[in-house]
């Protein structure tokens, strides 16, 4: 099959993407698990084989139907479709639309019924015209939430249970212009596009841990993003510069630029067995429109990925490593611009934070946020030759593998970089199932820490990319 190494997420999944900025993940406790989910695969119309068995091309629209219930969100069921190859052999369009059941809220000390729904679209890497290494890509979420949750205190001693609950319109719009520099791989190829056979990259063999610049990929690139959040608790915002740009209801909007430079020396980043990835980012908010206030971050990520030996019942063995920080320069922990939020603060979504999907996966989605924060995280992952669903027909989309890791966890925020980033640290431990699904690894995480335990089901290993 062909595959797109910046592959954009499918709409089945597109939902755990919002639930990392929006607060919406699925809680646990440590005795009593209170959510699910029902994530059907895929249905397709063709899957078209070529004279390989075993390498196969999507070719028709995927149309994928998905439920899930979060504490945020309530019951919901939606519907998507998924195009990839859309103009361009690398380019993937994803839409879909959500709609959940009526729950019992409470706004401004009124029991109501509010309902989850939202609409999502994603068109990536798509190759400007007239250029031969410069792509575009672009994403956005409108959705209302019955009980999104803020974490306005998130420091490293703050508690749970103090977390801000409210109904509220929760969007996004970011775009990508992304550069690929013309040496190492991607001199020649820079869409990215290899083959996959049994769900892993052919002809990768003497690819990762190669020198930078001279091997791998390398992209450079800007970002913009917009990002607006309100609530209907406006007993709970009584400060007037909640509504110093004219809105009716509390809001907290952020817009601004990112610069981005990536590097790539993996073997395969959707699933790497060595090699290694870095990026580095500076995100920027200048204060302008509807923006709450003006803030900055800087973050830097490092991952490597060690082979080992393959036990009898095995494919692949890798121990795999992540490093990750943050620094916002503009917090000023000194000066408040309402009650409890400092001046020139990141939202909670954004900047040096801790908590969900990607990072400290036992607690809650952006449990922690400072003015710094420090990550690490090992995880072994191993896949096993068993796979029941290899051959079957039913299942509409390949199963080429199935993964079990298991993880540790380690990361602190703080409001100084220094070296008190490693002292008093929050912890987790973990397990996880793991699937090739398509062209897409799809993950169940389950985590253990001091507030509980939190189940996750996300595309995509938790720091590749």
């Amino acid at each position: 099959m062909q595959y797109k190494k910046i592959l954009c997420i499918p709409m089945f999944s597109s939902y755990f993407i919002f639930s990392n900025l929006l607060n919406a993940a699925v809680v646990e406790t440590p005795k009593q698990y209170k959510e699910w989910s029902v994530i059907p695969f895929v249905f397709t119309s063709d899957l078209e084989a070529e004279k390989d068995a075993n390498l196969t091309e999507y070719k028709e629209w995927i149309i994928s139907p998905l439920a899930f219930s979060t504490e945020s969100t309530g019951f919901f069921a939606g519907v998507g479709v998924i195009k990839e190859g859309l103009f361009q052999p690398q380019t993937t369009l994803i839409a879909s639309i959500f709609r959940g059941l009526n729950k019992k809220v409470n706004i401004n000390g009124r029991s109501q019924e509010r309902y989850f729904s939202g609409s999502f679209i994603s068109f990536s890497d798509f190759k400007l015209p007239y250029t031969e290494r410069f792509f575009f890509s672009l994403m956005g979420f409108k959705s209302y939430y019955p009980k999104m949750k803020h974490y306005i205190d998130g420091s490293n001693d703050s508690i749970k249970k103090d977390v801000i609950t409210s109904a509220g319109d929760a969007n996004f719009f970011n775009t990508t212009f992304r550069y690929v520099l013309p040496f190492g791989s991607g001199l020649d190829n820079p869409e990215g596009i290899c083959s996959l056979q049994d769900g892993f990259a052919l002809g990768r063999h003497a690819c990762g841990d190669g020198t930078p610049l001279l091997t791998g990929s390398t992209s450079i690139g800007l970002k913009t993003f917009y990002q607006y959040e309100n609530s209907e608790n406006i007993l709970l915002w009584t400060d007037p510069i909640w509504w110093q740009h004219g809105t009716s209801l509390p809001t907290w909007s952020s817009n601004g630029l990112r610069l981005f430079l990536a590097h790539d020396n993996t073997d395969f980043d959707l699933n790497p067995s060595k090699g290694y990835q870095f990026e580095l980012e500076y995100s920027k908010d200048f204060g302008w429109g509807d923006s709450l206030q003006s803030w900055d971050s800087l973050t830097f990520k490092y991952n490597h990925y060690f082979n080992l030996d393959t036990f009898s019942f095995t494919k692949q063995n890798v121990l795999a490593l992540s490093l990750w920080t943050a620094y916002s320069f503009s917090w000023d922990t000194n000066k408040e611009v309402t009650p409890g939020i400092n001046a020139h603060r990141p939202p909670t979504s954004e900047g040096a934070r801790l908590g969900g999907i990607y990072r400290l996966r036992a607690y809650n989605q952006n449990r922690f946020s400072d003015k710094a924060a420090f990550y690490a995280t090992a995880e072994y992952r191993t896949i096993i030759d068993y796979n029941p669903l290899k051959n079957y027909d039913f299942v509409n989309v390949p199963i080429e593998w199935f993964q079990v890791v298991g993880f540790v966890e380690a990361g602190r925020v703080h409001e100084q970089y220094n070296l008190d980033l490693l002292s008093d640290m929050k912890y987790d431990v973990g397990v996880s199932l793991r699937a090739m699904v398509g062209e897409l690894p799809i993950r169940f995480d389950v985590a253990y820490g001091s507030e509980g335990t939190n189940m996750w089901l996300m595309v995509n290993q938790p720091f590749d990319f």
